[in-house]
């Protein structure tokens, strides 16, 4: 048995800390998957919102776990900043401003380090 999910750093313009959560086999809703299926999930949810808040220090983190346009199960971790070109709105919703790219290069500098303490907190199927 391989990993049951995966983590992927999501490339979403003006967002340079949005990560996945994917679940490997096909599920296309949360309650599809056994309790201890479950609880392995939300752990490396929530193991990549700790990485997140510790590394970056967002003003907030997002949590959606929609599936209306793929209907396979995966939670989007999104670290948030009063700057970011959508805040206080949705990563989905129009943009409010343009980001200062100087932040966003600041935040993705610091993605490296993240990303390695991901990896050791979660093993194979993080970035």
């Amino acid at each position: 048995d391989g990993p049951k999910f995966r983590v992927i750093h999501a490339a979403e313009a003006g967002f340079p800390a949005f990560y996945r959560v994917v679940w490997n086999d096909h599920a296309a809703e949360f309650s599809d998957l056994s309790r201890e299926d479950r609880l392995l999930c939300l752990d490396a949810v929530n193991v990549v919102e700790e990485c997140l808040r510790k590394h970056l220090v967002p003003t907030k983190i997002n949590l959606a776990a929609l599936g209306n346009a793929v209907p396979h199960l995966h939670w989007h971790v999104i670290a948030r900043f009063d700057w970011d070109s959508h805040f206080p709105g949705s990563v989905w919703a129009a943009a409010q401003r343009e980001a200062p790219s100087e932040r966003r290069a600041a935040v993705e500098a610091k993605l490296p380090v993240m990303e390695t303490e991901l990896q050791q907190r979660l093993g194979a199927g993080s970035p």
